[in-house]
């Protein structure tokens, strides 16, 4: 680190959980970033900020009226335009170190595969069931930690699934339904907050894995409750039929 980076990550360094080696590892990390709405837009500034070196977004979708209720980092001068473009321009002023790929297409599950065996962790920040479960099959086959989140109407849900740890279960040993359509932010709603706390925890279980750090959500999904401010954690194991994991 040159003598700029020890003063922008002084704060960093300072805790002796990640002193100068986390943070070269932070700088040193990959993470790819799957949605730009309203958890892929307050995760990626924030791993920006942290130092994370490279980052690749992925969003097909450009910014609208109603997503400036939540989605902070975009403005009104913003509609039109693709989000990951936006971000991208917005982390260039916030860290010029950081190295940002962005994809504008919806990518298919080999895409996905193929992108996530080139980064050290992927963050799943869609909002849809058949993302999800192709994001959780290109973590599993790859080997490589995913940071799932999830925020809808007043509730927010973490979780974290390491496939290079054979005991930890995936995604689809929680969720193996099918998409009704109705499980989304346009259809039920989404408070205003929520998606910057889920976003913010997703992001820091994302670098107490880079750093190998404290307890992460592992076999654990954390459900918060705006309404009531309250956390409670659920135990989970891997399902021994689960049709992802269990081959």
């Amino acid at each position: 680190m040159d003598d700029s980076q020890l003063i922008r990550y002084s704060r960093h360094i300072l805790l002796p959980q990640i002193d100068l080696r986390g943070q070269d590892a932070i700088l040193n990390s990959k993470i790819l970033v799957i949605g730009c709405g309203g958890l892929g837009c307050a995760v990626a500034p924030l791993l920006a900020a942290a130092g994370v070196g490279y980052l690749t977004c992925v969003d097909d979708d450009k910014v609208d009226l109603s997503n400036l209720q939540r989605q902070t980092h975009y403005v009104y001068e913003d509609i039109g335009q693709f989000k990951v473009e936006v971000i991208k321009n917005f982390i260039h002023k916030q860290n010029q170190e950081v190295q940002v790929n962005i994809k504008t297409q919806r990518l298919s599950l080999n895409d996905l595969i193929i992108l996530c065996k080139h980064h050290d962790l992927v963050i799943d920040c869609s909002d849809n069931l058949q993302t999800r479960q192709d994001i959780n099959q290109a973590a599993f086959i790859s080997k490589v930690p995913l940071i799932f989140g999830s925020a809808l109407r007043f509730e927010g849900q973490l979780s974290v699934f390491d496939s290079r740890n054979p005991n930890s279960p995936c995604y689809a040993c929680l969720f193996d339904g099918t998409d009704n359509g109705q499980d989304s932010c346009s259809f039920s709603g989404v408070f205003a907050p929520l998606v910057s706390i889920i976003g913010s925890m997703q992001v820091s279980e994302a670098l107490k894995v880079i750093l190998n750090v404290g307890d992460v959500l592992m076999g654990k999904l954390l459900h918060y409750n705006a309404l009531n401010a309250q956390f409670d954690q659920i135990y989970f194991d891997r399902n021994p039929h689960c049709k992802i994991c269990s081959h």
